[in-house]
């Protein structure tokens, strides 16, 4: 995470919040329509993609999906199914073993405490083996149209203490999330972490951002402090 400058002047609530406004109204012009780059095709399927996700690329996920969806399609399948079978398709993503587990463990939890169904409230998603506040945030999102939160992820992240919008003393994913939801608009929760994740890849990249053509640099407080990109 780049540092920021000590002498970086400090922004009202209300300054703070209409620029966010115009990050948002920005983001929705170069993003009109973003959205989960997961291929999934119902609740459950979305749950077990974001929980492979981890850690991984959503392309490294979308390889691996297909075969393991063939055979284990929804919860009563992939309760019964051997935790080494489904380490073997997906053993090309990272941490493949614990991911493995955690799907088997995940299903049987719905068997046994959802009657098979993925949960639509916060606290019971987070108590699926394996799913945590983003994961339950993109679900809640994408597969029931429910925005609670932000969905924080290493590009949502990075760019909230770029921008300005989460102080350094944010270190967590938790508390970039409650500084987001302090400074945006709640109908603007659901685009973010959408929206972020193409720009975090494409324009405000960790290593060496693309500074010199982001429709952002002059709403950006970090600009001139972070290694630029190498124009040849």
């Amino acid at each position: 995470m780049p540092r920021q400058s000590k002498a970086m002047p400090r922004q009202s609530k209300a300054i703070r919040q209409a620029r966010a406004l115009e990050v948002a109204r920005r983001m929705d012009a170069r993003y009109p329509t973003a959205e989960c780059a997961l291929h999934f095709s119902d609740a459950f399927t979305l749950t077990i993609a974001v929980l492979l996700s981890a850690q991984t690329t959503d392309v490294a996920v979308n390889k691996v999906t297909p075969e393991l969806f063939g055979r284990w399609p929804d919860a009563p399948t992939m309760a019964q199914a051997n935790p080494a079978d489904i380490a073997e398709v997906i053993r090309s993503i990272g941490f493949y073993r614990v991911k493995s587990a955690n799907c088997v463990k995940l299903a049987q939890m719905l068997i046994a405490d959802f009657e098979g169904s993925i949960p639509h409230t916060m606290t019971e998603l987070t108590r699926l083996p394996g799913v945590g506040r983003k994961t339950a945030n993109i679900v809640l999102n994408n597969a029931f149209g429910i925005v609670e939160g932000i969905a924080v992820d290493t590009h949502v992240f990075r760019i909230a203490h770029r921008l300005g919008f989460s102080p350094r003393s944010s270190n967590t994913p938790e508390k970039v999330e409650r500084d987001l939801l302090n400074t945006f608009p709640r109908e603007q929760w659901g685009p973010i972490n959408h929206q972020w994740v193409l720009f975090g890849r494409e324009v405000c990249i960790a290593r060496r951002p693309r500074c010199d053509e982001c429709p952002l640099a002059d709403l950006c407080p970090s600009r001139s402090l972070l290694p630029q990109s190498v124009v040849l």
